[in-house]
């Protein structure tokens, strides 16, 4: 099972991959409820907290999802020819009967809303981000999919979940332990455009 590093938050966010192979192993409530605290102390806007969860375990139920998204994404002429035109690999990966979006990962967390709002896709984000800072710390892998967004906000789906009619799947997380080493990552330097002092 998952350890606590004693990472510093500077080294949990210059360590956090998108994690996308994983252990078998099933990750306890307790981890689980622990990550979801860290997510909710991010910050929210006018303290409206306007985040819910729903927790998915259920590998067959996770494979569904996985198919029904696939399906959803190839029908969509704009996503097709997005996916075409600047991203052809996601294109032959969704058309692959045996690719799980959910790279059989043993947990999802999906941050949603109760109901939407000006910035409420922005706290459920900070959430998902102190989320996966969270389990950067305790040694696990995380991955968000966005690909799965489409298919959890399917109304069938989203009765599944217990996301209300007016509410939304925002940001989906798998969440599992690594196999294998996390690899280091490199990012480009940052693009100021202004600097007005």
């Amino acid at each position: 099972m998952s350890t606590e590093t004693g990472l510093d938050v500077m080294s949990a966010i210059r360590g956090r991959r998108a994690i996308r192979s994983f252990t078998p192993e099933r990750l306890g409530r307790g981890v689980i409820e622990e990550l979801i605290d860290a997510a909710i102390q991010a910050p929210t806007a006018v303290h409206r907290e306007p985040w819910a969860f729903a927790v998915i375990q259920d590998k067959e139920r996770l494979r569904r999802y996985s198919d029904r998204a696939k399906a959803l994404l190839l029908e969509q002429r704009e996503a097709t020819s997005f996916f075409q035109r600047e991203e052809p690999r996601a294109l032959a990966v969704l058309s692959d009967p045996a690719f799980n979006i959910f790279y059989d990962a043993g947990t999802l967390v999906v941050i949603g809303c109760r109901a939407r709002g000006p910035f409420v896709d922005a706290d459920c984000w900070l959430a998902a981000e102190n989320l996966m800072l969270a389990a950067t710390a305790k040694g696990l892998g995380t991955c968000c999919i966005g690909f799965a967004v489409g298919v959890l906000n399917t109304p069938e789906v989203k009765r599944e979940l217990g996301i209300p009619d007016a509410g939304a799947a925002v940001a989906p997380i798998i969440v599992g332990v690594p196999r294998g080493p996390i690899p280091p990552g490199a990012r480009k330097p940052p693009l100021i455009l202004s600097w007005a002092s």
